[in-house]
């Protein structure tokens, strides 16, 4: 029988059978790169920002409104997107969830006037939407479901409907963009969607029974690597008081939920924090990694929950519910504010005395920008350590690892820009997969923070070169990106495929020079050669080359090929720099 509606625990297991197929497509989407690239991560991008949405949205417990399942995602989402691909999908899930505001359960017309939603948001979060990308196809597939709500009622003829357009959509973009025709894909972001919306299809119709996806959870997709002890686990006090404790036989108790970040010198120790929750309460999510957490727990006893909470670091958001005196629609409602972070109508009872307790035990936490705070503080991401380490050179205050394939979040970059002492705060993505997350940041910072849109870690550095201190970041921002641009760079690497782009035949295997502008400008069997043939391709009237090696690369082979670049005799200094980027031999600069 047709399904008309769907709740809260139906629309949970639509998602997760949605992020099972994107999870088994990933490779497919991967390799749907223009560029014959070792670095394609469209899929592995949106796979990262699913699972975000999926911890955040499988925490809440098996009762749950719709609103409160698509609140929870979107906020996972926001918080979780990597790449372009992901803060595209990540505004089409905050979409939904408006779309979804105050359903407890939703039919065929809510759905498809929540995926409209969700075609709206995508398209605001981008300055210059581009046809032919996955905007076209949730668009589409967003047209589609409402034409087909309006004549029949059953969510089967609205999802079948709307995965058929998403399909068709996916098929035309290489006839709306020339640059995918010549490559002989379709857009990568496109097959990301069109999967997500085929998994839930297949959920809500019970055409298949799509197995549950490996969900590792926000501490997964988090960078690796934060120094100082970690924080200890329960103490022994602890320990003492929690066994039994909380466990109840009937009835729901308390629900608590807060948000936590480690102080300087202490990272959270993620496992022994969600063991210990794990031993007193039930409906347990511990979601984040060494730096930030989000615990969600239901016991009787929410002193417990905060007492060891506070020594974990600061915390904020505090939410505690009497859910045995609450019904279930307010419970869920204010529940939604709270995993919305605030942007559904009203929050939750915050517990005040707590919050004081926490701060009078904590008083070494740093709330940033302190009284002392600087003026300006500068943000980068950097793919390598060598080039981290130039940024630092440079006076940049945190740099952020992270580059393609390994694109930092969008609570990543927030996080970075909350941990400096500053007024005002510049931002570098240094990758144009970037550039998306970092203006979410600046859109959600409680301070001034201005995008500098560098598209490399050379770019980087000659926007640097034009900071100002004394100007604020907005002022500073313009100047940097049009300093950053008139470097000239290349980024040169090794084709993982036959292809053709820019008019130009590629081989697998073959070496290949990029210029962010102009696309493929050189291919050669002989890495030195396609080199020095980008470099002819140049634009004259440098004075400075600068070689930055990276994988597949050393100090003997790119002093050798340095030699071969000064012989060219464009009378240009040519430095070596070691930059340890990945999959990228070089990283050129002509200034």
């Amino acid at each position: 029988m047709a399904r008309r509606s769907c709740d809260g625990a139906g629309l949970l297991g639509a998602f997760r059978a949605a992020a099972a197929a994107l999870e088994a497509a990933v490779d497919e989407v991967n390799a749907l790169n223009v560029f014959p690239v070792p670095d394609g991560d469209t899929g592995s991008n949106m796979m990262a920002t699913v699972r975000a949405a999926l911890a955040e949205a499988e925490a809440l417990g098996p009762t749950v409104s719709a609103e409160r399942v698509a609140s929870a995602a979107a906020f996972g989402a926001l918080m979780g997107a990597r790449g372009n691909s992901g803060v595209i999908t990540s505004q089409i899930l905050r979409g939904i969830a408006e779309g979804l505001a105050g359903k407890t359960k939703f039919n065929a017309l809510d759905l498809a006037n929540a995926l409209d939603e969700g075609t709206k948001a995508a398209y605001g979060a981008v300055a210059k939407p581009v046809e032919g990308t996955i905007l076209t196809v949730i668009r589409e597939a967003s047209a589609a479901a409402v034409a087909a709500a309006e004549r029949e009622p059953t969510l089967d003829a609205v999802l079948g409907t709307t995965v058929e357009a998403a399909h068709a959509a996916v098929a035309k973009t290489p006839s709306l963009l020339p640059i995918l025709r010549e490559a002989g894909v379709v857009d990568s972001g496109g097959q990301g969607l069109f999967r997500l919306l085929e998994g839930a299809q297949a959920f809500l119709t019970g055409a298949a029974n799509a197995p549950a996806p490996r969900v590792a959870g926000a501490a997964a997709l988090a960078a690796a690597g934060h120094g100082g002890a970690a924080h200890p686990g329960p103490s022994a006090a602890h320990k003492g008081a929690a066994a039994g404790a909380g466990l109840r036989d009937e009835g729901f108790g308390f629900e608590t939920m807060f948000l936590a970040q480690a102080t300087p010198d202490r990272p959270l120790a993620v496992d022994a924090i969600r063991d210990y929750y794990e031993s007193i309460g039930e409906s347990v999510l511990v979601a984040g990694d060494a730096r930030a957490i989000k615990v969600h727990i239901h016991n009787e006893r929410p002193d417990l929950v905060l007492a060891y909470a506070l020594g974990l670091g600061t915390l904020s958001k505090i939410s505690v519910e009497n859910l045995d005196q609450q019904a279930s629609d307010v419970r869920e409602t204010r529940a939604a504010a709270f995993a919305g972070d605030g942007h559904q109508n009203g929050t939750g009872p915050t517990l005040e005395v707590a919050a004081t307790a926490q701060a009078e035990a904590a008083p070494e936490t740093p709330v940033f920008p302190s009284p002392d705070a600087a003026r300006l503080a500068v943000v980068a991401v950097a793919a390598g350590e060598g080039l981290a380490a130039i940024f630092r050179d440079f006076g940049v205050q945190r740099v952020v690892y992270g580059g393609q394939t390994a694109n930092p979040s969008t609570g990543e970059l927030l996080e970075a820009v909350k941990s400096v002492d500053a007024h005002e705060v510049l931002l570098l993505p240094n990758n144009p997969n970037v550039v998306l997350a970092a203006r979410q940041v600046a859109a959600m910072s409680d301070r001034p923070v201005a995008v500098v849109a560098t598209r490399n870690a050379a770019e980087g550095f000659a926007a640097l070169l034009a900071l100002d201190p004394d100007k604020s970041a907005l002022d500073n921002a313009g100047e940097m990106t049009l300093a950053g641009r008139a470097v000239q760079t290349l980024s040169v690497t090794e084709a993982v495929r036959d292809a053709t782009v820019s008019g130009k035949k590629v081989r697998h295997g073959q070496t290949i020079a990029l210029d962010p502008d102009d696309g493929l400008v050189a291919v050669n069997d002989d890495a030195s050669t396609a080199v020095l043939d980008a470099i002819r391709a140049l634009s004259p009237g440098f004075e400075l080359i600068t070689v930055y090696y990276g994988d597949g690369g050393d100090l003997a082979g790119t002093e050798t090929l340095a030699r071969k670049i000064h012989d060219l005799g464009t009378g240009a200094e040519v430095e070596v720099v070691h930059g340890g980027q990945p999959h990228y031999r070089y990283l050129i600069s002509a200034e």
